[in-house]
């Protein structure tokens, strides 16, 4: 029986991979590469030692993503893919809901039709929106400040029709919230294509030279510096959440909701500190106007996943500037994308 994992060559899949591989358990990995490289797939069997089937295909493609259940005996989902710039959501909202709903929708009704109820779904803390107040748990209202989190918000809605409609699932909604940091060998790490969306690749790729700045958006929000306050994760440890979640949907059924994140917020301004203190490199930064539907800080209260799931953040934000400076400086042309490679990592 295998865990199949849609967007698994991506930056939380392929490390959520990793703990898959060294659990013991079977993986099959789903992605169509749009924002990530096989490579991460190569790398991830390199560091665990291990084989698994990997298939190059779009879940917006039915015909072959039944193929995948038809061809395999797979019992639990981990569903990774899906667009995830906030900024980009903005411009394009159609091709989000699209993308990410629609694949969503596709995947369900065939775990449906090959008798597969157990899934951990890749949600988001962008589905609080706007919260009057910090930290977050998750009975707090939901909305959304952006397509991206609207789109999440709705796909957390339809699994919980979906569970109403036949209580055979078992669903684990993961609301993640800002994961950063690289596996600890500095193999596999976050390797956006273009211009980063997120602060953290934004800032190492500044380290190297990459970028000539950070663009600080925004210095007028109700925080200590102005700057926006978030919850930053380690990769590892947020990967180590979605095997807690696995574990927990394999034994009962019904849909539960769990912030990963570790409670505690850190402003841009004291993250890029935090990565010159682990780098030994001056981050240069500008200031500009904020960007459209941000918030001004979120930060989680991570109590209900200790408590029903056994898991707790573990590392720190020393631990996870020195991870993600590792892995950039290692790799200071990500995976370094080849076309070729798709053929390597099929099986």
């Amino acid at each position: 029986m295998a865990i199949l994992v849609t967007g698994g060559a991506g930056y939380i899949g392929s490390h959520t991979c990793v703990e898959l591989l060294n659990a013991g358990y079977e993986i099959i990995v789903l992605d169509n590469f749009s924002n990530s490289s096989p490579e991460s797939l190569n790398r991830v069997k390199e560091l665990t030692n291990k084989n698994f089937k990997t298939y190059n295909i779009d879940l917006l493609d039915k015909v072959n993503v039944e193929k995948v259940f038809l061809e395999n005996n797979i019992e639990s989902v981990i569903h990774f893919a899906g667009l995830k710039a906030v900024g980009e959501s903005v411009e394009i909202p159609v091709h989000y809901y699209h993308n990410n709903i629609t694949g969503t929708l596709i995947l369900i009704d065939i775990m449906q039709k090959y008798n597969v109820f157990n899934i951990v779904f890749s949600s988001s803390a962008t589905v609080y929106g706007a919260p009057k107040q910090v930290p977050i748990s998750e009975d707090f209202s939901l909305s959304a400040t952006n397509p991206y989190g609207r789109s999440k918000l709705i796909i957390e809605e339809i699994l919980n029709d979906v569970y109403i409609s036949n209580n055979n699932w078992s669903i684990a909604l993961l609301r993640y919230f800002n994961p950063i940091g690289a596996h600890e060998s500095g193999r596999i790490g976050e390797n956006p294509n273009g211009i980063p969306n997120n602060l953290m690749p934004f800032i190492t790729q500044v380290s190297i030279g990459k970028l000539q700045e950070l663009k600080v958006f925004g210095s007028d929000y109700s925080t200590p510096d102005g700057t926006g306050v978030r919850d930053y994760i380690h990769v590892v440890d947020l990967a180590h959440g979605h095997l807690k979640a696995l574990e927990k949907i394999m034994t009962r059924s019904g849909v539960e909701a769990y912030n990963l994140g570790t409670g505690k917020g850190y402003s841009v301004l004291e993250m890029v500190a935090a990565f010159e203190k682990a780098s030994n490199r001056k981050i240069p930064y500008s200031i500009g106007p904020r960007r459209t539907g941000d918030i001004g800080e979120c930060f989680a209260d991570p109590s209900k996943a200790e408590r029903e799931l056994g898991w707790k953040a573990e590392k720190g934000i020393e631990e996870m500037c020195i991870d993600s400076w590792r892995w950039q400086s290692q790799n200071p042309d990500g995976f370094q994308k080849d076309k070729n490679s798709i053929a390597h990592v099929l099986v």
